[in-house]
């Protein structure tokens, strides 16, 4: 432990949930240590808040001595690896680095605690991906691994190496099965950010529609928020294990765009066209997660309901595209 209290070293600080998690920790008198891919000294918006009360290391995970060596500067007593190709169709482009970096820079982690620091405690970062198309809904934590994608085979790869240092090892890992879940902060790949900003795009006048793959595909979707305060408490366990993180609840994409356009005041069918080349072939899939042992063990319930979510992405992003556009500056929309 450091001198100003705990040490946490979080992979991937400046993405949404590792932004988000340094803003908790801090709160908890954390002294906060960070990896980014590149340049330190870089612009970076989700963490202009904490910047200067952090500590940044350059770390590229697809070198697998990269997180070792930022484990031994830093010395932590706990390590949040939540830095991942995280885009799941782009996976299907270069499996390699995809695996590099979600999986073997994971047993890379691994390893280098089980050597050398035994004593710390390890969050790794997993993905209801790692499900693939499931037969059984709600899935928890037996459900059958079946991944269909490079995304989900690296991320179950990564599960795996933490269960077995875990019990060959002995170390404190534990390992959060997260469903979706977004935020302001969530980056414009992903179907809810595409909507939300598209929503307010058309209300400034700044787009006319959005193209989307099939409205019926349904996501248990929640706040990341929520979702980075139940990876703090998994590390305050007297052991690690697995946690499915998800609402236990689901919306289809229809019920997204109804609030997200409702909510500036829109009609969908004047602006949403379906292409069904954007279809991924698992749409179909019910992927709803169970939560029922992160609440009981860990005490967590999601806390940011899926409307109110919605509604601040697009107040959000209607403030961020009004202050990027001359064409509505002046309160013009």
């Amino acid at each position: 432990m450091s001198e100003n209290g705990p040490r946490a070293l979080i992979t991937g600080i400046d993405g949404q949930d590792g932004s988000y998690l340094a803003e908790l920790l801090l709160g908890r008198g954390y002294d906060v240590w960070g990896t980014v891919r590149e340049d330190p000294d870089a612009a970076r918006p989700n963490l202009a808040a904490i910047h200067e009360r952090i500590t940044l290391v350059t770390c590229d995970l697809r070198d697998s001595g990269a997180l070792p060596a930022a484990i031994e500067s830093c010395r932590p007593d706990d390590v949040y690896n939540l830095a991942a190709t995280t885009y799941v169709p782009q996976s299907w482009d270069d499996p390699l680095e995809t695996m590099q970096v979600n999986a073997t820079a994971v047993t890379a982690m691994l390893d280098a605690v089980a050597r050398r620091h035994r004593d710390t405690r390890v969050y790794q970062a997993s993905s209801s991906e790692v499900f693939g198309v499931p037969a059984e809904a709600p899935q928890t934590e037996a459900t059958p691994l079946r991944p269909v994608n490079p995304y989900g085979i690296a991320k179950l790869h990564a599960q795996l190496s933490a269960a077995a240092y875990r019990e060959r090892e002995g170390l404190h890992v534990s390992v959060g099965i997260t469903y979706n879940h977004e935020s302001p902060r969530r980056p414009p790949s992903f179907v809810t950010r595409k909507v939300t900003r598209a929503a307010a795009a058309i209300k400034l006048g700044l787009e006319h529609e959005v193209v989307l793959g099939s409205l019926e595909a349904r996501r248990d979707w929640g706040d990341a928020r929520d979702y980075v305060a139940a990876m703090w408490r998994m590390l305050q366990r007297d052991a690690g294990d697995d946690y499915v993180l998800a609402t236990g609840r689901t919306h289809t994409v229809r019920e997204l765009v109804d609030v997200a356009f409702a909510h500036v005041g829109l009609d969908i069918a004047e602006h949403v066209r379906v292409d069904p080349e954007l279809v991924r072939d698992e749409a179909g899939a019910e992927r709803r997660g169970d939560p029922a042992r992160a609440r009981e063990r860990l005490g967590w319930e999601p806390t940011i309901g899926f409307d109110a979510m919605i509604a601040e992405m697009v107040d959000r992003d209607l403030e961020l595209l009004g202050a990027a556009s001359p064409a509505t500056a002046g309160g013009e929309a």
